[in-house]
């Protein structure tokens, strides 16, 4: 696990105590609790890859995935729950006020959960966006279980959409979290652009994903740990494999010197890495 070290005075800044907004009443939360609590959170174990498969079907975030994806995510993401609060810890010192949050491929919404409990910032709304309708229709559930534990959370908008096609309003927060990689490479480079322009001055993108690695060594030897990972959290050998198969084609991931120069050939001006779990790591686009 790697954090960002000393911050330069350019930036200090922005890194803050940020006051207690005066309207908030909040209920006492677990630190890396992913989702509400009290929400009705599916519990049913990820056994979608258990049984031989004549034939694997590339993955699709399709009913059968969101049944199971709090199990999937936890089990298959090292660090994930880290990420996720953390992502409203670091987007409440970047929020602007009177300015848009967005959490694009929001599946389930829970960085969406953990902006509102995080950023107190006057004036501030969310818009989850993602393309799946079984993940647009649950994360609404989700946030409604929410709603019903705390008082005066940010507003929230769920759009089932295209992020490509999406039109952005100005904003101060951007969260791509483990989205990218599955965009089409040619198309990322434009998105990044289009983000970084409709970001406000003092505002951030945070997007997390997958690596892959340059140097062939270390690409095996992460790539073997996040295999034992899943192992340690109960996937079968057949599980893992039929999983990679699904997933190869869909999921494109970069390493982190491609994520850099991409982004600043986006036109963003600082890349900090602050996470990495394994082959999982979280960087900050300062615009």
């Amino acid at each position: 696990m790697q954090s960002v070290g000393t911050i330069s005075a350019k930036y200090a800044r922005r890194f803050i105590r940020q006051p207690a907004h005066p309207r908030a009443k909040l209920a006492k939360m677990p630190a890396f609790s992913i989702y509400a609590a009290g929400t009705a959170v599916s519990k049913d174990p990820d056994r979608l890859f258990a049984q031989p498969l004549a034939q694997v079907p590339d993955f699709a975030f399709n009913e059968d995935v969101v049944r199971v994806f709090p199990d999937m995510i936890k089990r298959s993401v090292p660090g994930y729950p880290t990420i996720v609060e953390n992502l409203g810890v670091l987007a409440a010192q970047f929020a602007q006020p009177n300015s848009v949050l967005y959490d694009l491929g929001s599946s389930l919404g829970a960085v969406t959960q953990a902006l509102r409990r995080h950023v107190r910032t006057d004036g501030c709304r969310v818009i989850a966006v993602d393309n799946s309708a079984a993940m647009v229709e649950r994360c609404r559930e989700y946030l409604n279980g929410q709603d019903s534990m705390f008082q005066e959370l940010l507003p929230v908008e769920v759009i089932e959409g295209d992020i490509l096609a999406l039109e952005f309003q100005p904003a101060s927060v951007v969260a791509l979290n483990f989205t990218l990689q599955f965009i089409a490479p040619d198309q990322r480079t434009a998105l990044l652009s289009r983000i970084q322009q409709s970001l406000l001055p003092g505002g951030a993108l945070i997007l997390s994903e997958k690596l892959r690695f340059n140097d062939p060594e270390e690409h095996a030897l992460l790539t073997d740990l996040h295999v034992a990972f899943k192992r340690a959290n109960g996937y079968s050998e057949l599980e893992i494999a039929q999983k990679r198969s699904a997933i190869e084609n869909v999921m494109k991931p970069d390493s982190l010197e491609e994520h850099r120069e991409r982004l600043l050939a986006a036109g963003f001006s600082k890349v900090v890495p602050w996470f990495q779990c394994l082959n999982f790591a979280s960087l900050i686009a300062l615009p």
